[in-house]
């Protein structure tokens, strides 16, 4: 069969089945992507014949003589198409995923399609970047600009990454080139995983003989093979932070897909066909779904066999991987004399990252005995370290990369894939690779922890608090990955917000045979939050207060301590010196007494809010909610650093942090431009690989920014100190000086060299003598605060409770705005994630821990048409504690967004919203309980 694909002749014979986006990646087109291989996200479109089709479930052998046409056959860096030049000026990405697919469908856009975009474009999805910048590239609006040299920070400078990302070069985990120092594909094996049909139970026997004996199979891999070192999927700076609880290959199965077999073999089709021939005899195992049973006496105990002190699990014996129970005063003395009160339970939901990137790992060993893997994390360093440990190998004699990863939140925080392939790379001596499909996103890797949160406030007539309980319970599933982290932080800053003389804290973790929870954008807060910030608007409503009015009298502000429950809180937090939240209040406060935003066209008519086209049929409301984050992880995050100059006057910059749409790499670069006296084009990255740096915690926490760009810019000043002393020392040797106590002369670093007054010293000068490069870190200590504050206009529609966000704006106090487009972008993008698990999200179980939504038609992941614009307002801070006065800012605009709009509900409607999602059937039931009950 002939084709033509991106100008290029090809020949080929499609397997049978095969589809179009297989069979490009097969010949070496990596600008096609992998993202559901259901044809629900765009992200492997192309054009068959001049029209945009998705390529994973169009039939590879229609396409006979037909010419297919790439995001990289529409244009190349040098010369891209002008809609891949819109969507790099605009920018219309951040992790970039996405991007190949948006371009291809976009190139086809006519005026008439632009006006009609959310309908043409409803099979493209993109998890980042809230659709607002797409649509500015769609409507040819550039927000990005080019740094003066030396003055990079504060510029919205575009990734430098921006123009490989539009047309389709950019390098994803799979995307694997020529270059044989990282391609190791000949003789490339597939791993495939036979998974548990069961939430509990024993593997009493396992047959794997016609598995190994099915043509193409190199090996099957059991509990057998399981190296017997317990660990935690769940990546921190110190390993002690997780439970030890799990095995790469376990005889006890706690959870439906529970890794029971891997197979390698040549191909993924013939490592499944051999799973379904492996034949296992389980021993079922009672088995715990719900938080309250799992702790009773008498519950299936999941981790039963493992001890407090060795494992560090708080009660194996009651299934609670961590708990904190203690406050200040007297909580039921006190709510017993309160004024006013409120007494609700909150809960919220599952909720999927849903990366467009899949989690993948290509591991090998490299000519010098090195096992390398390739993988998709966010934590490069703490991969390598704990499969070391897992594999009892040398950390030097491995190594660990991530190249762009396809979007993160917390979810590439975990070690999902890698320990299976560096199992089957020793195992076979072969390059093996093992990628996740879809279903397995939804059905096998953790989501978003479920909690419980009981909220009862109490305050005085004039609104002061005078107690706050919080009683706080989450099923972190099957493992305790991120079970004791996500705990205590929970109820750390969300409680800490507010003064309040008498505080308590029930919190517990709970071990059910649900799939595992983990880390995710904001990491318990949000939840949390959603619970008080709607505890603080009904106890407004019971006092007749303004809700900002009555966070504006209880909020921290500087001079105040920070009441916190935890004995093991640390200490380290700085925050008085760069408060913003009295600004955040003042801002939002303003956005929303202005007129509200036309709505663009949905599902239905448009809304214009009150006034305007009012129905009977829809009731409008306005909620707000603020929130406050610690600007790094506790307990340590470190960065170690290099910036080296280079010949012809470019740098190059040595870091471990990992890009995945967090936007670092862009910053980074404006931080060294600016400390060197160049343009960020002149800087180039080595980062996340193990090779680059000595250490890097990684990027979660928003520690990209305000750890390793701290460290970034530590060490570009010191590089500068020593070109100045370097280019100071030649003047002076060739140009004698006097003892005479003559000043100095002005002395300058720029883009050609460095200035000695009138003399201009040269790169190639200050190399002469050798190299020039310098080393600098940051132990992510003392730590900051940083705040931001939510508000909405919702219109409800009656007969059906469905909810559409009129007006999202937020407030965030964010410090210096080092690249303002980008952190405009950051914030857009988790209120859009927020706004998703507010309204749809959702990964339902079934009563035996079966998940039902396991792909996104599903699942519904928002589109361009369900999200809002958002308007992002900076409040005027400088944080001493951050390079250049910078604070982190992208896990904690998700936090306040649920509460900020359930409280718009409540408003709009008269019920209060106690569960997340919001969806429309859960709306519509709180309208006909308040019908039938004679409210609203």
């Amino acid at each position: 069969m002939r084709l033509e694909v991106d100008g290029t002749a090809l020949e080929v014979d499609p397997q049978p089945g095969q589809v179009l986006r297989t069979l490009l990646r097969q010949h070496g087109v990596t600008s096609v992507k992998k993202g559901c291989d259901a044809g629900d996200c765009g992200a492997c479109s192309v054009l068959v014949d001049g029209v945009p089709v998705h390529s994973c479930i169009t039939p590879a052998h229609r396409m006979d003589g037909r010419s297919v046409t790439t995001a990289a056959g529409l244009g190349a860096p040098e010369h891209p198409h002008p809609v891949q030049r819109a969507f790099a000026e605009a920018p219309g990405f951040q992790c970039g995923f996405c991007t190949a697919g948006f371009v291809v469908t976009a190139s086809t856009l006519t005026d008439d399609d632009l006006a009609d975009r959310h309908r043409k474009l409803k099979g493209n999805l993109c998890r980042c970047t809230g659709y607002r910048a797409i649509e500015d590239a769609l409507d040819g609006v550039s927000n990005t600009a080019c740094a003066a040299a030396g003055a990079a920070v504060g510029t919205s400078v575009a990734a430098p990454a921006a123009m490989r990302i539009v047309t389709g070069q950019e390098e994803y985990t799979l995307d694997v080139p020529g270059d044989p120092a990282v391609r190791a594909t000949e003789a490339l094996l597939h791993l495939a995983v036979l998974g548990s049909p069961h939430p509990h139970a024993r593997i009493a026997a396992i047959d794997t003989a016609a598995a190994e004996a099915l043509p193409g199979v190199h090996a099957v891999l059991t509990y057998r093979d399981d190296p017997g070192v317990l660990f935690s999927t769940g990546r921190h700076e110190s390993r002690l932070d997780d439970p030890d609880d799990t095995r790469v290959l376990d005889r006890v199965l706690r959870f439906r897909g529970q890794r029971v077999a891997a197979v390698v073999a040549d191909s993924v089709r013939t490592a499944e066909q051999a799973c379904a021939l492996v034949h296992v005899d389980y021993e079922v195992l009672p088995s715990v779904h719900d938080v309250d049973a799992a702790r009773r006496p008498g519950a299936p105990l999941l981790h039963g066999d493992k001890t407090s002190a060795e494992h560090r699990i708080a009660e194996p014996t009651r299934n609670v991987v961590a708990s904190l129970h203690g406050g200040t005063g007297d909580v039921d003395g006190a709510l017993a004399t309160s004024a006013a009160t409120v007494d609700g339970v909150w809960h919220t939901g599952r909720v999927s990252h849903a990366a467009l990137e899949t989690h993948a790992t290509r591991g090998w060993v490299d000519p010098d005995g090195r096992l390398v893997l390739r993988t998709a994390t966010q934590v490069p360093f703490l991969v390598r370290d704990e499969i070391a440990r897992v594999f009892t190998l040398d950390p030097a004699r491995v190594r660990v990369v991530a190249k762009r990863v396809g979007g993160g939140f917390g979810g590439k925080q975990e070690l999902l894939t890698e320990d299976l392939v560096t199992l089957a790379v020793l195992r076979t001596g072969r390059t093996v690779q093992y990628e996740f499909s879809r279903r397995d996103e939804f059905t096998i890797a953790p989501t978003r922890h479920p909690m419980r949160v009981r909220v009862r406030l109490g305050a005085d007539t004039d609104g002061t608090l005078t107690a706050m309980h919080v009683d706080q319970t989450m099923d972190t599933g099957a493992y305790g990955n991120h079970g004791i982290g996500v705990m205590f932080h929970s109820v750390s800053e969300s409680v800490a917000v507010y003064r309040c003389p008498v505080k308590r804290v029930d919190a517990e973790s709970v071990y059910t045979n649900n799939l595992p929870s983990g880390a995710f954008r904001g990491y318990g807060l949000g939840q949390v939050v959603f619970a008080i910030e709607s505890a603080m608007d009904e106890l407004a409503r019971e006092l007749g207060i303004d809700p900002l009015e009555l966070r504006r009298r209880n909020v921290v502000v500087p001079g105040d301590p920070l009441v916190v429950t935890d004995p093991h809180e640390e200490t380290d937090l700085r925050w008085e010196s760069s408060y913003g939240l009295d600004q955040c209040l003042d801002l939002v406060e303003q956005a929303l007494a202005g007129p509200l935003p036309e709505v663009p066209p949905m599902d239905g008519p448009v809304l214009r809010g009150p006034g305007l086209d009012r129905s009977p049929d829809w009731a409008y409301g306005t909620g707000v909610a603020l929130a406050a984050i610690a600007t790094m992880p506790p307990r340590g995050h470190h960065a170690h650093t290099s910036v080296e100059l280079l010949p012809g006057g470019r740098y190059r910059i040595g870091v471990g942090t990992a890009e995945f749409g967090n936007g670092t790499t862009t910053v980074h670069t404006q931080l060294v431009a600016t400390a060197l006296g160049t343009t960020p084009d002149r800087v180039d990255v080595h980062q996340s690989d193990t090779d680059a740096a000595r250490h890097d915690t990684g990027a979660f926490g928003s520690a990209g920014v305000v750890v390793a760009g701290r460290a970034l810019y530590a060490a570009a000043q010191a590089l500068r100190d020593d070109l100045t002393a370097r280019a100071l020392a030649l003047v002076a040797a060739r140009t004698p000086r006097t003892a005479s106590g003559v000043l100095g002369p002005a002395v300058a670093v720029g883009p050609e060299g460095v200035r000695v007054g009138d003399e201009l010293v040269g790169h190639a000068q200050l190399l002469a003598e050798g190299p020039l490069i310098a080393h600098a870190s940051h132990d992510g200590t003392p730590r900051s605060l940083a705040f931001t504050v939510h508000g909405a206009r919702v219109a409800v529609h009656r007969p059906t409770g469905e909810v559409r966000v009129l007006q999202s704006v937020q407030a965030v106090d964010a410090g210096t705005v080092l690249n303002p487009e980008q952190l405009r972008g950051q914030v857009e993008g988790g209120a859009a994630q927020a706004i998703g698990s507010t309204l749809y999200e959702e990964v339902v179980l079934d009563d035996a821990g079966r998940v039902t939504t396991d792909a996104f038609r599903s699942y519904r992941v928002p589109k361009i048409s369900d999200v809002p614009r958002t308007q992002v307002l900076f409040a005027d801070t400088h944080d001493p504690l951050g390079p250049l006065g910078a604070k982190s800012m992208s896990e904690a605009p998700y936090n306040p967004v649920a509460p900020a709009i359930a409280n718009a509900v409540r408003d709009a409607i008269g019920v209060r919203p106690y569960r997340l999602p919001m969806t429309r059937d859960r709306v519509w039931a709180l309208l006909a309980d308040a019908t039938d009950a004679g409210g609203a």
